[in-house]
C-alpha cells in the first residue's frame, strides 16, 4: 500500500520473474496478479510465493480454457484453492471455481474468439465479481463492447494490464481505498463488488505497447502453440495430466 492509502493493482499478468518485479516496482503497483497459460496451479503458487516480498504481493491466480478448441472461453479466477484442469466444459469449469469461492473475473469478455460472451456472463451472473473493461490487447470497439457488457449485468469493472511481454507490466492498473496484505484480502474486495479506480498510461508509448502486445496474438498462436502442443507433450493443465489423478478425464472436451 503506498503512503497515499491506496493500493494499486495490475489484476492480470501472464510473465513474473525478477525484472517484472523490478518493473511493477518502479510503476508503483503494490499488487501483482499472475496467472500464466498452461502452468498448473502449485507452480504458480511457488512461483508467486518466491516472488513476494515487503514491497509487492504476487497473488496466484488460473486463467482457464474452457471447452472445445471452436467454442473456447477464458474464466479468471483470483486465489483458487484446488487445482483444476483447461479444456473441460464451460460450465463444470465454473461449478468447480464456484465451489472454490475464489474471485471469478470475465477477462477481455467477447474479444476473438477467446472470451465470454455477454450471454454467458449474464447467464453467470451471480458468480462472476467483475468484468474486465479495457486492456492493452484490445481495440477501442472491443472496450466499447466490454463496457456494454458490464453495464447489461450491473457489475462492477475492473482493467488490467494483461501482460504477455515485460514491457506492458504496470501499463493498466487498478486502485483501491483499502490495504491488500494477502490473496484473501484481494479476493474479498472482488467478492464484496468493491468498484475499483480504473487507471492506465497514455500517449504514444502506452499506444504502441497496446499494438506490441495485440501482435504478440500470432506469436501465441502459431510457434508458441506448436512448441507447446507437438514438442512439449501434455500440458500440466490437460486434464489427461498425470497431476489431476483422471478426476478430470471423462470431462475432458477433446
Amino acid at each position: 500500500m503506498s503512503d497515499s492509502g491506496v493500493t494499486r493493482v495490475d489484476l492480470h499478468v501472464k510473465i513474473l520473474d525478477d525484472d517484472v518485479v523490478t518493473r511493477a516496482k518502479a510503476r508503483g503497483i503494490d499488487v501483482l496478479v499472475y496467472a500464466p497459460h498452461f502452468t498448473h496451479v502449485s507452480t504458480i503458487r511457488e512461483r508467486a510465493a518466491r516472488h513476494t516480498d515487503d514491497d509487492l504481493l504476487v497473488v496466484p491466480a488460473r486463467e482457464y480454457f474452457t471447452g472445445p478448441w471452436n467454442d473456447r472461453r477464458h474464466v479468471l479466477a483470483i486465489d483458487p484453492a484446488d487445482p483444476l484442469p483447461d479444456f473441460i466444459g464451460f460450465g463444470d469449469t465454473m461449478a468447480e471455481i464456484d465451489r472454490m469461492d475464489a474471485a471469478v473475473l470475465a477477462p477481455h469478455p467477447e474479444f476473438l474468439t477467446l472470451s465470454m460472451s455477454g450471454a454467458d456472463v449474464r447467464t453467470y451472473r451471480d458468480v462472476v465479481d467483475a468484468v474486465e473493461v479495457y486492456n492493452p490487447k484490445h481495440w477501442p470497439w472491443h472496450n466499447r463492447r466490454a463496457r456494454e457488457i458490464a453495464a447489461e449485468v450491473d457489475l462492477p469493472t475492473f482493467a488490467s494490464s494483461y501482460a504477455h511481454l515485460p514491457g506492458t507490466v504496470g501499463e493498466v492498473w487498478v486502485e483501491y481505498d483499502e490495504p491488500i496484505a494477502s490473496a484473501e484480502d484481494l479476493v474479498d474486495l472482488l467478492r464484496r463488488g468493491v468498484q475499483p479506480r480504473k487507471l492506465r498510461r497514455d500517449g504514444a508509448t502506452h499506444a504502441l505497447k497496446c499494438r506490441a502486445e495485440f501482435c504478440h496474438l500470432g506469436w501465441e498462436n502459431t510457434w508458441e502453440k506448436f512448441e507447446r502442443v507437438v514438442l512439449n507433450g501434455t500440458e500440466p493443465t490437460n486434464p489427461s495430466h498425470p497431476d489431476y489423478d483422471g478426476e478430470f478425464a471423462e470431462r475432458s472436451a477433446y
